[in-house]
């Protein structure tokens, strides 16, 4: 089996050449790009298991790559690293599909540590994501469709990240239980997952701009107080 190849996007050259350095070590195939332009030109000719995209690139940013990328490659495993440390920059790029983030300066073990569950998450087996589910799925007012990632709602069609899906496959596992935020961490996630419950929570608020009617007075995933979150058929 081939290794997992990795896209790395970031202008920054020690940077750079460290990730280089760092992924090789660990047997991955490594790709990569100074800016924007180049890492989208590497993405429409080389196949990727994972990218790591740095948020503030020349011409376009991270953000510009990463909504680029997840349209082109909805499976594809998105990983932004951000010198930043507010909370909204994070949100942005988890609204326009990441898979997680990691904020400089980051540590070996980290990336190493963040990179693999990712890459697990990423790499379900058929059984993992075709047993005892339909091809579509009717949640609430929206229905979604689990082999182009897309969904409708009213006359609306939004479409799915990788990690928005699993989470709906999860939750429509699951109705009407009340699952606390480590419970959804794990099924989702994975267990060796190195995020906080916020990441849960900003996913979780992102689905509902897409799946309830009035995201604000959600009526389909529900907030259990103190626990979690809640399916409502």
């Amino acid at each position: 089996m081939d290794s997992p190849r990795i896209l790395v996007a970031e202008d920054d050259l020690h940077i750079r050449e460290g990730l280089i350095d760092i992924l090789e070590g660990e047997g991955y195939q490594v790709l990569a790009a100074a800016d924007g332009e180049a890492a989208l030109w590497l993405s429409e000719n080389h196949n990727f298991d994972l990218a790591l995209l740095d948020i503030m690139m020349p011409g376009r940013n991270g953000y510009d790559v990463c909504r680029e990328l997840r349209r082109q490659h909805p499976q594809l495993a998105i990983i932004m690293l951000t010198a930043k440390g507010e909370e909204i920059d994070k949100v942005l790029g988890l609204e326009l599909g990441a898979d997680d983030y990691i904020t400089k300066p980051f540590g070996v073990h980290e990336l190493r540590a963040r990179i693999a569950a990712v890459l697990r998450r990423s790499q379900r087996t058929p059984l993992e994501t075709e047993a005892n589910l339909p091809p579509t799925l009717t949640m609430g007012l929206a229905t979604i469709d689990r082999k182009t990632y897309r969904g409708h709602l009213e006359q609306r069609t939004f479409k799915l990240t990788a990690r928005e899906m699993k989470l709906l496959e999860v939750f429509y596992r699951h109705p009407d239980e009340a699952l606390p935020r480590q419970t959804l961490l794990n099924l989702a996630w994975g267990i060796d997952y190195q995020g906080t419950t916020r990441t849960l929570d900003q996913h979780i608020a992102q689905l509902r701009k897409k799946i309830e009617p009035d995201p604000t007075v959600p009526q389909t995933i529900t907030t259990v107080h103190g626990i979690g979150y809640r399916y409502e058929p």
